[in-house]
């Protein structure tokens, strides 16, 4: 039996690394120049890694999409043969520090934020969020010549855009975008229209001010002003930036990683190293479903967004975002009781992610696999609903539960590993 003095210290490091991370965007390039030992044909996917013939059909039709913005494929036959035969080699995000959202697909050439951890000088990497749900959008498997269009133009203009902004700004603070978008009603999963806005006033004139083209800038403007959702791939990379603090900490309970490739759902722990522990990836729990969609048409949940929760906003924050609660399905008094339940399974308030309306208390942060376990309380996670079928794209929003039995297969390891 592991001396809880041991746990005690563990956790203790992990909630200050937590807390005390410090999150910056400093850079967008190309995944193959900015994620150390991207491939040619690598592609990376969220969630724990599985097989081509075991993805999810929106995991299916982003990959098809990705392949052929590459130029691997001419059309979709082609990328399908590539990525059945072998050709091309999967992975997932977060063995590469990377997160992507739904069925989340980082190909070479995508461009990519670059979050610098400034506290630990650790990095951090997501793709480029494409627009709103109801966009036909690769993260929804879609990937007809408009996705594939729009994923050009990221490439060439919209990066560079981000770049050049980011780097004449000497990096964006996201810690500080995040802990004010929590005051102002988001919660920085489903909700970032507060993040997007904070975010674009520190770029915007820092484009007004660049050489380029003022058509270029108007594109970028225009598109980041009609998509509330843009911050939403950065805070995931904050996310992940500060959670790979906590990771690898010998004896520590916490929650270092949460995820879901559409099949399985997976968690990992800070103790216990790499290994995912797996249970079959949930459906919502309740939610609200778009006019023409049913319960049938939603596949269940997937991406690397669930990154968000173990970092203390998501869901934890949902107090913060009564307008969160009331999309899917609930009342604000249904946000505060989830916050509320989740400081039973956190170690920690967090010091900078506080929420009006708990009367500025920090959101729920670190969670310690032995408290779902001992309180039969499994983490809130705040989801978009996609259709099981690839291209369809969003058809509501609602929200999940990681599912228990990851967490008593966590148990079993650790009592194996520290008995």
């Amino acid at each position: 039996m592991v001396e809880i003095q041991k746990i005690n210290e563990a956790n203790n490091l992990a909630i200050e690394r937590i807390l005390s991370s410090n999150p910056v965007l400093v850079d967008v390039k190309p995944a193959i120049e900015a994620i150390p030992g991207f491939k040619k044909n690598l592609f990376l996917c969220s969630g724990p890694q599985i097989a081509w013939e075991q993805k999810a059909d929106p995991v299916k039709g982003a990959i098809l999409g990705a392949a052929i913005f590459e130029g691997m494929a001419k059309d979709l036959k082609e990328a399908e043969e590539l990525a059945s035969n072998g050709s091309i080699i999967f992975s997932s995000t977060h063995d590469y520090n990377t997160v992507a959202p739904m069925a989340g697909v980082v190909s070479p050439s995508m461009p990519v934020f670059i979050i610098k951890n400034e506290k630990y000088n650790n990095f951090a990497f997501s793709n480029m969020n494409e627009g709103v749900g109801q966009v036909k959008t690769l993260r929804f498997g879609a990937n007809n010549e408009e996705v594939i269009r729009r994923l050009k133009w990221m490439k060439t203009t919209l990066g560079p855009a981000i770049k050049l902004a980011a780097k004449q700004l000497n990096g964006i603070n996201l810690k500080e975008i995040i802990a004010a978008a929590i005051r102002r009603g988001d919660e920085c999963h489903n909700r970032n229209r507060s993040a997007t806005d904070l975010f674009f006033q520190q770029i915007a004139l820092a484009l007004l001010e660049s050489d380029l083209e003022k058509q270029e800038i108007l594109s970028v403007v225009r598109f980041i002003v009609d998509n509330p959702h843009f911050f939403l791939n950065m805070s995931m990379a904050s996310s992940k930036a500060t959670m790979n603090t906590a990771h690898g900490i010998e004896y520590s309970t916490v929650v270092s990683a949460m995820a879901t490739n559409g099949v399985e759902f997976g968690i990992r722990i800070s103790g216990l190293g790499d290994e995912w522990f797996k249970a079959p990836a949930p459906r919502q729990e309740r939610g609200k479903l778009f006019k023409g969609f049913t319960e049938e048409d939603a596949s269940p949940v997937f991406g690397d967004s669930y990154i968000s929760e173990p970092a203390g906003i998501g869901a934890f924050a949902m107090a913060a975002s009564p307008a969160i609660a009331e999309f899917v399905g609930g009342t604000a008094q249904t946000g505060i009781e989830i916050t509320n339940s989740m400081y039973k399974i956190t170690l920690a308030k967090h010091s900078t992610y506080k929420i009006p309306y708990l009367d500025y208390e920090g959101t729920p942060t670190g969670i310690d696999f032995r408290k779902v376990i001992s309180t039969n309380i499994t983490p809130v996670i705040n989801t978009g609903l996609a259709h099981k079928k690839a291209g369809i794209g969003q058809v509501g929003a609602g929200i999940a539960r990681a599912p228990m039995l990851c967490f008593i297969k966590a148990q079993a390891a650790y009592d194996s590993k520290y008995k």
